[in-house]
C-alpha cells in the first residue's frame, strides 16, 4: 500500500493519470481508479498494489496510517460506553 500527497486537486489528478500510463505501460492490465472526478481522494487498485492519493487537508483528515499506528490499537482496545 502506498500513501501520498499531491499539492491540489490539479496535482492529485496529473499523479493518478501518470501512474495509470506507468501502470499500462509495465503491463498491469486492470487497474481500477476511485474518486478521479473530483481528486481530493483517489484510490488506484492495481491488484497487489493499492494507492492513495490525497490532498494534504483530506489526508489530514482521515489519517488512515493510524490504521498502523501502535497508539492507535491501545486506544481501540477499551470497550465503548454509550452517553
Amino acid at each position: 500500500m502506498v500513501v501520498a500527497s499531491g499539492t491540489s486537486n490539479r496535482h492529485v489528478g496529473a499523479m493518478t493519470e501518470h501512474l495509470r500510463r506507468q501502470l499500462r505501460k509495465v503491463g498491469v492490465k486492470r487497474t481500477a481508479i476511485e474518486g478521479d472526478q473530483h481528486c481530493d481522494w483517489v484510490l488506484v487498485d492495481a491488484g497487489d498494489i493499492i494507492i492513495h492519493l490525497f490532498r494534504p487537508e483530506v489526508r489530514d483528515f482521515y489519517r488512515i496510517e493510524r490504521l498502523w499506528d501502535k497508539a492507535f490499537d491501545e486506544d481501540d482496545t477499551e470497550p465503548a460506553i454509550a452517553p
